[in-house]
């Protein structure tokens, strides 16, 4: 059973990453598209907390960082 921690990290990072692939899609970009699936989709994947947080917030920089 994941902690609170986890639950809320794999919501806020999934909010992040639908939102931010639905604005790749709307400007036809595929860069935000890429980090946006991967933001929804790694969380399943990590256990631990603080590895889940630092990828989360390490892609949402990216976001911005490689934005077009």
């Amino acid at each position: 059973m994941p902690s609170f921690a986890n639950l809320f990290a794999g919501i806020l990072f999934g909010a992040v990453g639908f939102a931010a692939f639905m604005y790749g899609k709307k400007s036809a970009s595929w860069k935000p598209m890429t980090i946006g699936v991967i933001l929804m989709v790694y969380p399943y994947f990590i256990e631990k907390t603080w590895l889940l947080y630092a990828i989360g917030v390490a892609l949402c920089v990216g976001i911005f960082v490689w934005r077009d």
